[in-house]
């Protein structure tokens, strides 16, 4: 098949959706099918464009066996509400070109990344000028999200942008998200069953053993026998990560509990200064993809902290490597919501924003390493069941294949993906 794969974020970003749409193109490309990718410079989650790139420049490359094809954007210094809107809105226009370049190519299938939600009028054109399917795929359900968050305000401007996406919604030949809750957001929005999927976000098991890299510990002068807590990801709006400056704070006298913050993004400057004068911080910047099986492997504890507002909205890609990893996840976030669900049973949960009862759950953990082991291994399995790339991607290739065959109606993935 010709697959045309169009989203904001792709390789060599390290997290999030560019390493998921990149893992998913290069997989499909070595299982023989011709895959194309519409995208943006790198710039993600640090906000500045990647070196050896440029934001006002098309550009066309091939990255192992893919062909990928750059569209210019503009790159907020202060990411806000209003300036995100711009920031989405120019690559939707500029990448315009590069889908035009894809008329004569003729895919047959036009996979369309949410966010940015901006992109789907564009996709949908495509995909009905070629013949093409036309699938979209909802990483974030970003309207919502932002409305939640408070990025975006206002009750009619809110009904303007819902109604926009139930009319996108209803038009694409198939929707697929990466949890139960937000596949079922989907359905009350208007898409039926018979056009709905479950794609959750993978992780390469295999990949996660291997860890006989960096000593972390010895880097960062860690004790071998200290507890240690890991973040490591985004540092942004979604994450509601002000809250670990204040937990680690509330531990700071218990020297055999250890923090490590590791990631880059649009919060880190305000965690770094607030984490100034804690011997027991550790701040680190996004490490390499080869390196970040022995960062995994280092921790004694995962930290998932997550604003109310986005539970069910977003899920946190972050999660299925953490739960891989076989340590236990201790994670902001109400019993009813999806990563509620998920964490039960392989972690701890505690109250959106209570950093009180967060520090308490993480004191807990670290004088018990016997529940520790027996969550991180419930954890593993669950992963293993569930969250292995290549079952996840052979099942998303089924999918698409039915999707193109014209006798045959594409069926919807009912996976229970709370594993309830």
């Amino acid at each position: 098949m010709k697959i045309l794969l169009y989203c904001l974020n792709y390789a060599p970003e390290l997290t999030g959706i560019g390493k998921y749409m990149a893992e998913q193109a290069e997989w499909l490309a070595a299982r023989g099918h011709d895959v194309r990718v519409v995208t943006a410079p790198p710039y993600y989650p640090a906000w500045q464009i990647g070196e050896g790139y440029r934001a006002s420049r098309y550009r066309r490359e091939v990255i192992n066996g893919v062909t990928v094809l750059r569209a210019p954007l503009w790159i907020p210094a202060r990411p806000s509400g209003l300036r995100r809107i711009l920031h989405l809105a120019s690559f939707a226009v500029s990448s315009l070109a590069s889908l035009a370049m894809q008329l004569g190519w003729r895919p047959d299938v036009v996979f369309v990344v949410e966010p940015p939600l901006f992109c789907s009028p564009a996709a949908l054109a495509l995909a009905r000028l070629t013949g093409a399917r036309a699938w979209l795929h909802i990483q974030d359900y970003e309207v919502d999200a932002a409305f939640e968050l408070g990025l975006l305000k206002g009750r009619t401007l809110r009904r303007i942008a819902e109604a926009g996406e139930r009319w996108l919604l209803q038009r694409f030949d198939h929707v697929s998200s990466i949890s139960n809750a937000m596949v079922a957001l989907a359905r009350r929005k208007g898409t039926s069953n018979d056009r709905l999927s479950l794609l959750p976000n993978w992780t390469d098991l295999g990949a996660l053993t291997q860890h006989a890299g960096v000593d972390f510990r010895a880097r960062l002068g860690i004790p071998a026998d200290a507890v240690l807590a890991l973040y490591s990801g985004t540092i942004g709006a979604k994450q509601g990560i002000e809250i670990l400056a204040d937990v680690a704070r509330q531990l700071r006298t218990r020297t055999d509990l250890h923090f490590i913050f590791c990631g880059s993004g649009a919060g880190a400057p305000a965690l770094h200064a607030a984490c100034q004068g804690l011997p027991n911080v550790h701040c680190l910047p996004l490490q390499p993809a080869s390196d970040f099986p022995s960062l995994l492997a280092t921790a004694d504890i995962h930290l998932m902290p997550q604003r109310a507002g986005a539970a069910d909205l977003v899920l946190p890609s972050k999660l299925a490597a953490m739960l891989a990893s076989g340590k236990p996840v201790v994670a902001t976030a109400e019993a009813t919501t999806e990563l509620g669900k998920l964490v039960t049973g392989c972690g701890v949960l505690v109250e959106p924003g209570d950093a009180a009862a967060m520090a308490t759950a993480i004191s807990a953990l670290a004088d018990a390493p016997v529940q520790r082991h027996e969550l991180g291994l419930a954890g593993r399995v669950w992963a293993e069941q569930h969250l292995d790339r290549d079952a996840v991607l052979l099942k998303f290739e089924e999918t698409l294949v039915a999707l193109c065959a014209p006798t045959v109606q594409g069926k919807r993935a009912d996976v229970d993906y709370a594993g309830k």
